[in-house]
């Protein structure tokens, strides 16, 4: 187990370095440039060029490549430009990555809690009216474009039945304690419990439309896995041995249907950590998703580095966690 683990952590470093050159070869062949977004329109050459020479962008590319790691390193990806003007880039980050994370942590968690009993119970009964409408239901999950979504369920819940909050993270009107920056953990630890009511009710409608694609995609793997479970052997064996469902279930068909699951869910994970860029924008939702849009429309560079560096470095981790979770799942990967 260690050796794999010492393995697949070596593999994460490779592709971080990896991901770092892209980044740093994509970001400056944008048009303009970091200069032009700090100078703006009434840049002058002479501006220009002493600009370039503070941020070292008139020296070779391989030595502002290396000047870059050493920056990120540090944790100095510069001062933004456009999201927040003055502020530090990777303290935007820091403020605003608890937001995104709260709200892909309750969308993922929904996906799964209905994505994983539906598709199994599908399988059992397939052919039937349940399997039809599970398949259906998935498919327009799929479909449906999230910001349409996040749109429809903010008119009829929020505009036409009132039930839940329009936009943001919180009503501007309760005066909450921050302790972690997750709206709903830290009205808990407060014990403030209207607080962290009223954040629960403002992450529920962007949760559920940010929800729809990994329900969707959780619910036909997880359907799919299953079927090709309960036509192997073993699963036919462990009948004719008279064992009960419950021990069939649990240890003969789940669990070996569950490696193409953890696989889909660590992915769909690692996407939404990574920004829900459009149902952030939609719901004015102050996370990551929102500071990348912006940080494209308004060209922060500084901004936009950090936030993909950060970006990639969850998708990585979350995989290198679900990778670990095979060894746990089926012994055989180990090997």
């Amino acid at each position: 187990m260690l050796r794999y683990t010492v393995r697949r952590f070596g593999q994460l470093i490779l592709v971080v370095a990896a991901l770092s050159v892209l980044l740093f070869a994509w970001l400056r062949s944008l048009p303009g440039g970091p200069v032009s977004a700090l100078l703006g329109e009434r840049a002058t050459p002479e501006s220009r060029a002493q600009l370039q020479a503070v941020l070292g962008l008139d020296r070779p590319v391989h030595v502002q490549y290396f000047q870059f790691l050493g920056r990120a390193a540090s944790g100095d990806f510069g001062v933004s430009t456009g999201v927040q003007p003055g502020d530090d880039a990777l303290s935007i980050f820091l403020q605003r990555f608890p937001a995104t994370l709260e709200l892909s942590l309750l969308a993922i968690v929904l996906a799964v809690a209905a994505g994983i009993p539906l598709g199994y119970v599908a399988a059992r009964r397939r052919g039937g009216w349940l399997d039809n409408a599970g398949v259906v239901s998935s498919l327009v999950g799929v479909a449906v474009p999230v910001f349409f979504l996040a749109f429809l369920l903010k008119y009829v819940f929020a505009v036409e039945l009132g039930m839940l909050p329009t936009s943001g993270r919180q009503n501007a009107g309760i005066d909450a304690t921050r302790v972690t920056g997750f709206f709903v953990l830290d009205g808990l630890l407060t014990r403030e419990w209207d607080a962290s009511w009223d954040a629960l009710k403002h992450l529920m409608l962007p949760a559920l439309a940010l929800s729809s694609i990994p329900f969707a995609v959780v619910f036909r793997i997880t359907r799919a896995a299953v079927l090709d479970v309960l036509d192997e052997d073993y699963v036919r064996t462990a009948y004719s041995k008279g064992l009960t469902d419950t021990v069939i279930r649990g240890r003969h068909v789940l669990r070996n249907a569950m490696l193409p699951v953890v696989t889909i869910i660590g992915l769909q994970t690692g996407a939404l950590l990574s920004g829900a860029v459009l149902t952030e924008k939609v719901f004015a939702f102050q996370g990551v998703g929102e500071a990348l849009a912006i940080g494209f429309e308004r060209r922060d560079y500084p901004v936009l580095q950090v936030v993909i560096i950060a970006a990639a470095m969850v998708y990585v981790l979350v995989n290198l966690i679900v990778d670990l979770s095979y060894a746990v799942i089926d012994p055989r990967v180990r090997t």
